[in-house]
């Protein structure tokens, strides 16, 4: 089987690994779940001190965002503009915990090891497999898979 090149390929492949299409509440709830939990890992790995000096803006959660930003983009432009405002959102929890003083890294792993295991399940459903390597794979093409199919139910073009 080839690698998919095209974001129609990627989202059919992600598709197939999902007991439940775009339209159902654990698509719409594990899927935003699963990646704010990753920021929040990512948000409290401690940066280098220069980093930190240059902007407390940077660290490996914001660097992961603009990595993913430019990959959406790669694969759709309108995908990567929504794609940017979803994982705006997905890092508010981390931005409010930081600010509230609470351990981001804790809470973050605990929802991730409930959102991912229930995206396991999920793709255990599909496919009859836990296809754990997959599901970190396509980790990041949930949210784009979520908004190509929002996308399509407002009628717009991806």
């Amino acid at each position: 089987m080839s690698s998919p090149t095209t974001l129609d390929e990627w989202a059919d492949r992600y598709g197939a690994l999902r007991a439940r299409g775009p339209g159902s509440v654990s698509a719409w709830l594990g899927i935003p779940l699963a990646v704010a939990s990753l920021i929040g890992l990512l948000w409290a790995i401690p940066v280098p001190e220069t980093l930190r000096v240059a902007s407390p803006a940077i660290n490996y959660a914001t660097l992961f965002i603009m990595a993913t930003f430019v990959y959406y983009c790669i694969l759709s432009i309108s995908l990567g503009l929504g794609g940017l405002v979803l994982l705006a959102a997905a890092t508010v929890p981390s931005i409010w915990l930081t600010q509230a003083g609470l351990p981001v890294g804790r809470l973050a792993f605990a929802v991730f090891v409930v959102a991912f295991v229930w995206q396991l399940l999920e793709t255990r459903q599909a496919t009859g497999r836990l296809l754990v390597l997959q599901n970190l794979q396509y980790l990041m093409l949930g949210p784009i898979w979520l908004l190509r199919a929002a996308y399509r139910s407002f009628g717009l073009r991806v």
